[in-house]
């Protein structure tokens, strides 16, 4: 049986991040690194839940993400953007 994963690649400025999403249970690591040793406050887990949040689909997917260049918050900024990433969400929540 083939694995379902899905994949998007954010960039700015000198940031760019590759997040696969596959069928789970809501795990997200960063560069092999739990989420929130990667992303050290609130404000910034918060931004990179909220698209899992408004689809619904937080405890349906794991997350596995590598980003490079550029500081912490420009890679946030770089995950790939709301609109894509809250379609994408969207269209494989039903799977």
């Amino acid at each position: 049986m083939a694995s379902i994963e899905y994949y998007a690649t954010g960039r700015r400025k000198t940031s760019t991040a590759r997040v696969f999403l596959r069928p789970g249970k809501g795990a997200i690591t960063i560069n092999h690194r739990e989420f929130e040793t990667y992303f050290p406050t609130d404000s910034l887990r918060t931004q990179v839940r909220r698209p899992l949040l408004l689809t619904e689909t937080g405890e349906k997917f794991d997350i596995l993400a590598t980003v490079a260049g550029g500081g912490i918050n420009g890679q946030r900024c770089a995950s790939p953007s709301r609109a894509r990433w809250s379609t994408t969400t969207r269209s494989c929540a039903g799977s």
